[in-house]
């Protein structure tokens, strides 16, 4: 085994955990921020704040929390593992559920953008011609809020690509299973591994930066879109 070969490891394992982590948030963000942009019910806003609370908390206290309810003796884990045998701490899928938390405010927060971009008179005029209800969503909204969208999607996907708290508490780092890149290069610092942490440094600032230029491109144009 090359001296890198753990480097591109942890990369691979990083880009699936990514991967399965922002489509998890296309759904469930997509449909909360549809839900927020739209919908009229008493605390809204307090669940908006909710939501986004993972933009803010430390990733160790979201790390803790997921612990709390997924963990052996928290209530979802205790229900996952009595039932079907499903443990997710120190499990792949384990560092999915950290890398969606933390990214799905970036998804919710564009999505919810986006659908209140979109000029009203659009979906007014859509339900007066029959449209309504999931037809409404996918053949209006969606087709006209899915740069912002998509935006806030990369974005979700770069955070997820880069986290290291929650996923090392929930996760931990096991080589090859659950050490993503993040955890990777604290390893090799740790360890003076220098070469191997320069590698991973470079490869992760090259790919978010990408990622970030790309989701600049996609922002919607302010201009046109609301009546």
């Amino acid at each position: 085994m090359s001296a890198l070969e753990p480097a591109w490891i942890a990369l691979g394992l990083s880009l699936k955990v990514a991967a399965w982590a922002t489509a998890l948030n296309l759904v469930l963000g997509v449909g909360a921020g549809w839900a927020l942009a739209r919908g009229r019910f008493p605390g809204r806003e307090l669940l908006d704040s909710l939501l986004l609370l993972p933009m803010v908390l430390p990733p160790t206290v979201l790390g803790y929390y997921l612990l709390v309810v997924v963990g052996r003796n928290g209530w979802v884990g205790r229900w996952l593992d009595a039932g079907f045998g499903i443990r997710l701490v120190f499990t792949w899928q384990g560092a999915v559920l950290a890398a969606a938390v933390v990214g799905f405010p970036f998804v919710c927060k564009a999505a919810r953008a986006a659908f209140e971009a979109v000029d009203s008179v659009y979906l007014d005029a859509s339900r007066v011609l029959g449209v309504g209800g999931t037809a409404l969503f996918f053949r209006v909204a969606l087709p006209l809020a899915w740069r912002g969208i998509l935006a806030g999607v990369l974005l979700a996907f770069a955070r997820a690509l880069g986290e290291f708290g929650a996923t090392l508490m929930v996760a931990g780092s096991i080589p090859g299973q659950t050490q993503t890149v993040s955890i990777a290069v604290y390893e090799a610092v740790q360890a003076g591994q220098d070469a191997i942490a320069n590698t991973m440094v470079l490869m992760t600032s090259v790919a978010c930066v990408a990622i970030l230029l790309l989701a600049g491109r996609l922002a919607p144009p302010r201009a046109g879109l609301r009546g």
